[in-house]
């Protein structure tokens, strides 16, 4: 797993064209977490990539023309790469009483 940091100012598609460059490659996206920066937006993505995937992806996303910075990173480890959000849920059959009391005994 290797993470990738991009900066990009918001302009319309741009962080969808981000995302395109990993979703035409068949590349898994297991964690996606775009926010504002200062006056920019960040986008880093956790993907399983080759080195010559690296390249690719490079490439393209230095292509766009509203992406200012690309950079890489040590991949993540397992449940670093999952964000809070994303853990188990309860059925959405289960009551509120019932969640109630499967938390009791636990």
């Amino acid at each position: 797993m290797q993470t990738f940091h991009i900066r990009y100012r918001n302009t319309q598609g741009a962080l969808m064209r981000i995302l395109n460059a990993a979703s035409r490659r068949g590349l898994d996206l297991p964690a996606v977490q775009a926010e504002a920066a200062e006056r920019d937006h960040r986008v880093t993505l956790v993907l399983d990539v080759n080195p010559k995937q690296v390249g690719q992806l490079y490439r393209e996303w230095y292509a766009i023309a509203d992406v200012m910075d690309v950079r890489a990173g040590a991949g993540l480890r397992e449940h670093e790469a999952r964000p809070a959000w994303a853990g188990p849920h309860p059925p959405a059959s289960e009551s509120i009483s019932e969640q109630s009391a499967r938390a009791a005994r636990a």
